[in-house]
């Protein structure tokens, strides 16, 4: 090899090794801010602490829905169709969450059966319309019948 081709080659490897350097960093960084949540049998069978904060994320079971007579408190059971969870929540709900509805708690599992949540995020399937952008599709839909 000549003086060339050695000059190349190094060049050649320190760019490798600085792309792989970054790639390792950016991995590094995604894997650290990753928001995902449990399943209620993921949850079950997870070692956490009643400390620690952790996402549950299910559906809502039909006929499951209690609130408390002052409206503040509501307790629930989320299902994934294997094991179900029993949730308390404070506070006012979203308004896409109703029963047989994905939703998504960030709390704490404070016993083998209980779950105390601090956040509840609704999730919609993909067939949500928002309801004027349904009632002008309605109106449309009228227009061209008449």
């Amino acid at each position: 090899m000549n003086r060339i081709q050695k000059n190349r080659l190094a060049i050649i490897s320190c760019i490798i090794i600085i792309l792989s350097i970054a790639a390792g960093l950016v991995l590094y960084a995604l894997k650290q801010n990753i928001n995902l949540f449990y399943t209620p049998t993921q949850l079950l069978q997870a070692q956490t602490t009643t400390s620690q904060n952790v996402r549950l994320g299910g559906y809502v079971e039909k006929h499951s829905v209690q609130y408390d007579a002052s409206g503040e408190s509501v307790n629930f059971i989320v299902s994934d169709q294997f094991h179900k969870i029993p949730v308390s929540y404070h506070g006012v709900l979203p308004s896409l969450f109703r029963e047989g509805q994905g939703v998504v708690m960030t709390g704490k599992l404070v016993a083998h059966d209980q779950f105390i949540a601090s956040e509840v995020l609704a999730k919609h399937d993909e067939k949500y319309m928002p309801p004027s952008l349904a009632n002008e599709l309605a109106n449309q839909t009228e227009k061209k019948s008449l």
